[in-house]
């Protein structure tokens, strides 16, 4: 268990159990398919901490259960589920697993299919009859999309303390709830949010395996690849203050609108990122206050999502984004302010780790990706490394994402292997 106070040890069965008999990662993902749909927008909505995420978090829970793991949840609300190697502390463990939680009408792969998969890699394990050398974990990370409280991979950053907890408390969702107050419901003690270097310290290495986000492996007929770089990307809010007025009675030329500013704002990052050579600029929300139909808005907000494989590129394409949303805001009479959500610098995983998967894995190329995951959080504190799963559409963060069940299985497989030759010994 890690320092200070967590919701606790979810009581388990010790030793090897297998799980169910057949089970795959298609009849896994097939379990939790109804929950959480949204009908409205298509695909998912799980943000974290709701009905649905605190269903698939009990669905984990009990998956894990009937495996023998020893489950348990920390100070930050993380889920670990141990298979404890014989007379070995929980020390240089091997870790897998990824998230739960969704974007607004995202699709079904997203974070579950790396927690099925690594339930199954357990399974193909224990199949082999294998006994770990070193203890394995599978861990579930909360908000890691950031689609609640707007800070992606919230859950690992406060474990490594890459957030300040002050802040993290502070942050509010689009109902005006603080994370202090959602996570004290879910049963969490917020006083004790923040890092965790005993946790942290009890990880030897972490491989996450997760949906491609892109078309590398279709174009490359493979099922699976092995990460190299994560693009180094951030967030930022843009709020754009004006004169709210009535729809009808307010002049044109007396107006001071900022859903205008705002919307030269949208066309000014695409042309930014048209600028440098791989660089991608996204305004993904917008929000005007008060929101009326025949209301001039008083104030918007707009998120902004950058990203480039070089941190002085992105760097630059926000400066010249903010600077042609200063002089949008002003021709409209209006004030601006941007404000720095996240930031992730680009990460080059782990070399020696990554090589080691080579050896393993040495039919899988190995692929960047422009997604941000816990995977990359994590790197500043530990060796890490990734698994992609091929993705036929190549589209992600939308309803029309999707796996084969066969390329589902052999990234269980591949898993499974690296897993093995990372911390398991057979007997």
């Amino acid at each position: 268990m890690s320092a200070g106070p967590s919701t606790g040890t979810v009581p388990t069965t010790a030793g090897g159990r297998a799980g169910p008999a057949g089970a795959s990662v298609a009849g896994l993902m097939a379990e939790i398919a109804d929950v959480g749909r949204d009908d409205a927008r298509g695909g998912y909505s799980r943000p974290v901490y709701s009905v649905a995420e605190h269903e698939l978090r009990e669905w984990f829970i009990d998956q894990a259960s009937r495996r023998g793991l020893d489950v348990e949840s920390d100070r930050n609300g993380i889920l670990w589920a141990w298979w404890d190697a014989p007379g070995a502390d929980r020390r240089d463990a091997v870790v897998t697993g990824s998230h739960l939680d969704s974007v607004p009408g995202g699709g079904a792969f997203d974070g579950p299919l790396g927690v099925a998969s690594a339930l199954i890699a357990i399974d193909r394990l224990r199949e082999r009859g294998l006994t770990p050398s070193k203890p394995l974990a599978l861990a579930v990370f909360p908000e890691e999309e950031g689609s609640r409280f707007g800070v992606a991979c919230l859950g690992s950053r406060l474990l490594t303390g890459l957030i300040d907890p002050d802040r993290a408390r502070t942050l509010r969702d689009p109902e005006g709830n603080t994370f202090a107050d959602v996570t004290a419901k879910a049963g969490l003690d917020p006083r004790f949010l923040g890092p965790d270097p005993e946790a942290v310290g009890r990880i030897g290495s972490f491989v996450e395996l997760h949906v491609e986000q892109g078309r590398g492996l279709i174009d490359l007929g493979q099922p699976v690849a092995v990460g190299s770089t994560i693009l180094g990307h951030g967030r930022w809010r843009i709020t754009i203050t004006g004169q709210g007025n009535h729809a009808g009675t307010t002049l044109m030329e007396d107006r001071r609108d900022p859903l205008v500013a705002a919307a030269a704002i949208v066309q000014a990052a695409r042309e930014a990122a048209l600028r440098h050579s791989g660089a991608r600029a996204t305004v993904g929300r917008i929000v005007p206050v008060p929101g009326g139909t025949n209301v001039i808005a008083s104030s918007v907000s707009l998120w902004l999502d950058v990203r480039h494989a070089d941190d002085a590129v992105t760097a630059a394409v926000v400066e010249r984004i903010h600077a042609d949303a200063r002089r949008a805001a002003a021709v409209e009479g209006c004030s601006l302010e941007l404000r720095e959500e996240s930031l992730s610098p680009t990460v080059h995983f782990d070399p020696a780790l990554r090589h080691r998967l080579g050896e393993l894995l040495p039919d899988a190329p190995v692929l960047p990706t422009g997604a941000g995951h816990d995977a990359g959080v994590l790197a500043a504190a530990l060796p890490t490394a990734m698994l992609f799963v091929r993705n036929p559409t190549g589209v992600s963060h939308s309803p029309e994402e999707h796996v084969e069940d066969d390329d589902a299985e052999a990234g269980a497989l591949a898993l499974a292997g690296v897993l093995e030759g990372l911390a398991g010994r057979r007997v």
